[in-house]
């Protein structure tokens, strides 16, 4: 399904108007159907849909400005998210340290930043498509950060199209974003591929893992391991 610029802006103007009421959102990302939400209501009813563990944090649906202002990195880290979101252009999440005091994050309620950071960090999803990156840019711009995560129900895979969608994610969704399969739909049901950019670890292999791990390995000498 091809999506005009013009109708991705439009979208990504209409999820902004409705989590910013409160609402929670179904949206389209190139690695999987998202749900996501901005207040704190609706990230814990995000959470109860889903019957996810508070273990596992949410993530920030972020664009390249958001990493610069928030993630504590170093020069080495920074050339390589560089590479991997410029030069190569693929999807991925990012694990770093954060400051929570960062003016980026003013006015978020502070039960959304605990529930989605862990030990000081912060996850970012980059890159993961047009709506992804139209949104993401969006809320940075305005100063109000989205958040959330795969639009399924725990532990049953990414969902890759609206109505592989379990209903009871439809049930709480205040609106429905519908730009077909995703690009990166697959078999296994995997999603975005995150790494730990402390020490280059893995906290999940997901889509294009095999390309970001090239990029790491040929261009930085590095080996990506699992996280313990």
């Amino acid at each position: 399904m091809k999506i005009s610029p013009e109708q991705v802006l439009k979208d990504a103007e209409a999820v902004y108007d409705v989590i910013m009421d409160g609402g929670i959102a179904l949206v389209p990302l190139d690695v999987a159907y998202a749900i996501i939400g901005h207040k704190e209501e609706a990230i814990k009813k995000i959470f109860a849909v889903k019957k996810r563990s508070f273990d596992k944090p949410s993530g920030m649906f972020a664009c390249m400005d958001h990493s610069l202002a928030l993630h504590n990195l170093g020069q080495r880290e920074r050339e390589i998210q560089h590479a991997l979101f410029y030069e190569h252009n693929l999807p991925f999440s990012v694990v770093a340290p954060f400051d929570p005091a960062n003016p980026a994050l003013q006015g978020v309620d502070p039960y959304v930043i605990s529930t989605s950071s862990k030990a000081g960090t912060l996850d970012m999803l980059l890159n993961a498509g047009d709506f992804h990156t139209a949104l993401a840019q969006l809320c940075f711009d305005r100063g109000k950060p989205a958040f959330g995560s795969s639009a399924n129900i725990s532990l049953t895979g990414s969902k890759f199209a609206v109505a592989d969608i379990e209903p009871e994610l439809h049930a709480v969704a205040d609106i429905v974003i519908d730009h077909g399969t995703s690009k990166y739909a697959n078999p296994e049901g995997v999603s975005s591929s995150i790494i730990d950019f402390r020490d280059f670890t893995v906290v999940r292999y997901g889509v294009c893992f095999d390309q970001l791990d090239k990029v790491f390995k040929e261009h930085f000498s590095i080996e990506l391991r699992p996280a313990e």
